[in-house]
């Protein structure tokens, strides 16, 4: 069974799902892909989980560094799952490229190169917003491209985390 239940950020209405235990998913609700996985048949509740990622967020949207994750569970590809773990290692604050995340996972398999456009898909469907920080991918030069949310949250978000964008400038 599914669970589900909301979150008012400062940024509007959210939507968090759950497994029972684990976090699946946290999502703007008018964001693009928006409950991707989540059956219709999913339950409002209240659950420790749901508490979790409830003080996390209050914790980052007043402007801290949350020194905890909710326990989550990432469902999609062996690819997406590879590049959702190199986004959880993104330091608070700091930014990468597709590009760079692309060499990495490149470096990694052995293998000459890999596209950053595919490492784009797999950021553009991570199902656990701001806490799996997709917001700190940016393009090449800096610019605030591809968020699922909405570009002014990617800027809202990463204003907030004081990021430094210099080094891509």
């Amino acid at each position: 069974m599914k669970f589900i239940n909301a979150y008012h950020s400062p940024l509007g209405k959210m939507t968090m799902a759950s497994d029972g235990e684990k976090l699946t998913g946290l999502w703007f609700d008018d964001q693009k892909y928006f409950a991707l996985h989540l059956s219709s048949d999913a339950v409002y509740s209240d659950l420790p989980v749901f508490d979790k990622t409830k003080l996390w967020l209050d914790a980052y949207f007043k402007g801290g560094k949350p020194d905890f994750i909710p326990p989550i569970y990432l469902r999609g590809t062996d690819f997406q799952r590879e590049v959702w773990d190199i986004l959880l290692k993104i330091p608070y604050g700091s930014v990468m490229t597709y590009g760079d995340i692309a060499k990495e996972i490149a470096e990694k398999r052995g293998l000459s190169r890999m596209s950053a456009q595919a490492v784009g898909g797999a950021v553009g469907h991570n199902p656990i917003s701001i806490i799996v920080p997709c917001h700190r991918v940016v393009g090449t030069n800096g610019s605030l491209t591809g968020y699922a949310g909405g570009l002014d949250k990617k800027e809202y978000l990463l204003k907030l985390e004081n990021a430094r964008l210099t080094k891509y400038i």
